[in-house]
């Protein structure tokens, strides 16, 4: 009975993280609408100061700064600060090569390795704006992205807002595609949060704003900084929304491999945030509890509810169903090898990939929380390799 309980519970847990809650969320968003308390006239809008933080981004850094220079904003209210984590590159040079005639852009050189978090936290400090807007080097902005996240803190009760992300470089022969589905498939998630109840569990990453007053530093050796600033705003009392109009895209990634070693790095980040956010399991019935019991907490307990429902399952294997349902996780887990060897002879079979793609997340989830257990000095780490083929 024991075993058959653990099964079940670890088979349900899976379940209603990955199919029931996002099924209960597009149920009850039906007919709720995003926020339409907006700024209309460019001359309400508040002063912004947008934050970037690079280390060795040659190779996309001048389209970057020219996607920040085309963003529609009144001037007056816009400020830019870029802080180069002692980049070895040309990095550096292209930056300062730019800036003359583009005086709201201004650049502050690390002698030393900081991180993004250590950085974030000191150009908070150096900020004019009233709004501060976060950005990645390799997101790139549709012009009116800025503007269409601003429009909304007109509304008193929101703090934070987040872009909507669009992914390119697609490439069948590797993940990238089911990599671009899953980022699609959670903004969805995380827009009918805010839809429904303002709670939206973490943003992109790639591009939010939120007020000034309502950032939270963010411990010095965490590794996801974007969750944390996130659920400090919630905890605050404001509310975080998605706006689907603010259009960021992102070049996705498409090695395996590259992808896993990422996944990893933010997998060790997220056990850092359950324990720091674990006082709201309790609140299980609060609107912020459930989401992140339910998003959050459950997904990245997924590998070890995996593991659970598999050894108990072989233990109870005697019974014709547990046998029927072993057999079934043995195929499943399989399919990556079997993926793996199409892979080499040039076939590439969508729903086998996609399969591949959900178990090395869950694979890079497992790696994380070792990386968590041994202990986390420092959050420097060398970004992901852009445009990949």
């Amino acid at each position: 009975m024991i075993l058959k309980i653990v099964f079940w519970i670890s088979v349900f847990s899976v379940f209603h993280t990955y199919v029931l809650y996002p099924a209960i969320l597009w149920f009850l968003a039906k007919g709720k609408k995003n926020n339409h308390n907006f700024y209309k006239n460019p001359e309400e809008f508040p002063s912004v100061t947008i934050l970037l933080s690079i280390f060795n981004e040659e190779k996309i850094i001048l389209d970057k700064l020219k996607s920040l220079r085309n963003l529609i904003y009144p001037e007056d209210k816009l400020e830019i600060l870029i802080a180069s984590d002692a980049s070895e590159d040309k990095t550096d040079t292209i930056i300062e090569d730019f800036i003359p005639g583009n005086t709201i852009f201004k650049l502050k050189r690390f002698s030393q390795r900081t991180g993004k978090i250590g950085i974030i936290n000191q150009l908070s400090e150096l900020s004019k704006g009233e709004i501060i807007a976060i950005t990645d080097a390799n997101t790139m902005h549709d012009p009116e992205s800025l503007a269409k996240l601003i429009r909304h803190f007109k509304e008193e009760n929101i703090g934070l807002v987040d872009s909507f992300m669009y992914n390119t470089g697609l490439n069948k022969a590797g993940i990238s595609l089911q990599e671009s589905a899953y980022v699609a498939r959670e903004t969805k998630i995380k827009n009918r949060e805010g839809r429904i109840w303002g709670t939206m569990m973490g943003p992109s990453g790639g591009f939010y704003a939120l007020r000034k007053e309502n950032f939270s530093k963010v411990p010095e050796n965490f590794l996801v900084d974007d969750f944390y600033i996130c659920m400090k705003v919630l905890e605050s009392g404001k509310k975080a929304i998605n706006e689907p109009r603010s259009k960021v895209f992102e070049d996705v990634s498409n090695d395996l491999g590259e992808e896993f070693r990422r996944k990893v790095r933010i997998s060790a980040g997220n056990f850092q945030n359950i324990k720091y956010f674990s006082h709201l399991l309790i609140k299980i019935f609060h609107p912020l509890g459930f989401c992140f019991f339910s998003h959050k907490f459950l997904r990245w307990l997924g590998p070890f509810f995996i593991l659970a429902a598999f050894i108990s399952n072989l233990l109870l294997i005697r019974s014709t169903f547990y046998a029927a349902t072993f057999l079934l996780q043995m195929i499943f887990l399989l399919i990556p090898f079997i993926d793996l060897i199409l892979r080499k002879i040039k076939i590439h079979i969508v729903i086998l990939r996609f399969i591949t793609h959900f178990l090395s997340m869950n694979l890079a989830i497992f790696a994380g929380f070792i990386l968590y257990m041994k202990g986390i000095k420092s959050n420097v780490w060398k970004p992901t390799r852009r445009n990949q083929s």
